[in-house]
């Protein structure tokens, strides 16, 4: 990892933590590993099913966490009451993406468990968004919702048997394919071509909803519908919705997830770099009356894929006839915008910067 990677990690991390803070998630500790069998029940949950595992003293098979929530809802207690917010930044220990080795990674998330109402929905997903604007302004968080799929599946009588293979070309908007698969199952194209339809909606909260709702309504519950398009509505009148897209193409294991599920992406990066949902289900595997919704931020994928040449986005030049204050002032201008300042009387021989701002005399002069 180069310095400018790290000092990027780092900015990150802090603002994400001071985030989590402003909405009274608490910071969870935890250790660095757990029994190995938590992992061995729930494979299909984790990012990758590869795991490194050791024998305590006592005999135990123990492993170096590959994952946080599950780790979380282990820990805590099932309390229906209330709901626990918790946020945490820890090291996990899995192969990573595009490698072969295990690596150590840093990932940052937060979970909301027990009585999870619309509100609490609508706050995560927004934290979600927000924490995505932390990783880069140009970004987008893409959104579906499993119970709206899964009760369209039900309308359209697919087979149970059938329903991995639907979901897999769902998951690849391979559209043709979906209706190639209906056809065997002689369902009438009148029902194939609105799940077709479904599948193919890419786009913002005002262009996506008016589809959404002509194609469903009477289909899907009005219970099940009403919770989608309320808390896509609220979305929608957030600070942060232009970010939003509605996307039924994103689905994940019905075993663990339900409802919203969600993932986030950042210019210059191809795979996503935040991932959630709902995962009641995974409570219920685990024996838990609480619901649950959460996400996590991938650093690691930031780093892999950091594109930046430069030490420092702005390199700040002053002469000995400018003062401290309008040195400051041009500083704080820079770093109000989330920019990187480096002030010095001379320009250095070993940095790399995309701007160079000139102070002479009270004069800015700024060279691209």
């Amino acid at each position: 990892m180069n310095i400018n990677t790290l000092q990027q990690s780092e900015r990150i991390l802090f603002a994400l933590r001071s985030l989590y803070d402003k909405y009274g998630y608490s910071r969870y500790k935890m250790n660095k590993f757990e029994e190995y069998d938590l992992y061995a029940r729930n494979k299909d949950f984790l990012i990758s099913d590869e795991v490194i595992t050791f024998t305590d003293k006592s005999g135990k098979l123990m492993a170096l966490k590959p994952d946080v929530t599950l780790s979380i809802v282990k820990n805590t207690k099932d309390d229906f009451a209330t709901v626990q917010k918790l946020y945490y930044n820890e090291n996990v220990y899995r192969v990573a993406k595009g490698s072969n080795s295990f690596k150590e990674i840093m990932q940052v998330g937060l979970e909301a468990i027990g009585t999870i109402d619309n509100y609490c929905i609508y706050e995560v997903l927004k934290l979600a968004a927000k924490s995505l604007v932390c990783t880069d302004k140009n970004c987008i968080l893409e959104f579906s919702h499993l119970d709206v799929l899964a009760e369209l599946i039900d309308f359209l009588e697919i087979p149970d048997s059938d329903k991995p293979r639907v979901m897999h070309f769902i998951s690849e908007k391979n559209t043709h394919e979906l209706v190639r698969l209906c056809k065997e199952l002689n369902i009438s194209e009148e029902k194939y071509n609105i799940l077709k339809e479904v599948v193919s909606i890419y786009g913002s909260i005002n262009d996506a909803l008016p589809k959404i709702t002509s194609l469903l309504s009477g289909i899907v519950s009005q219970a099940t519908l009403n919770e989608f398009l309320s808390i896509a509505n609220f979305l929608n009148e957030s600070d942060e919705k232009d970010i939003y897209r509605i996307d039924f193409s994103i689905v994940s294991d019905s075993r663990y997830y339900n409802g919203f599920v969600f993932r986030g992406f950042a210019e210059g990066i191809p795979n996503s770099i935040l991932s959630g949902g709902q995962y009641d289900s995974m409570m219920t595997r685990m024996k838990r009356k609480s619901r649950a919704i959460g996400f996590a931020v991938y650093l690691d994928m930031l780093e892999q894929y950091e594109t930046s040449n430069f030490d420092v986005e702005n390199l700040l030049i002053y002469d000995d006839t400018t003062n401290i204050f309008d040195i400051e002032k041009q500083i704080k201008a820079i770093t109000e915008k989330g920019e990187s300042v480096l002030a010095q009387s001379t320009i250095p021989t070993d940095i790399k910067y995309k701007t160079l701002i000139k102070l002479i005399n009270g004069e800015v002069v700024t060279n691209e």
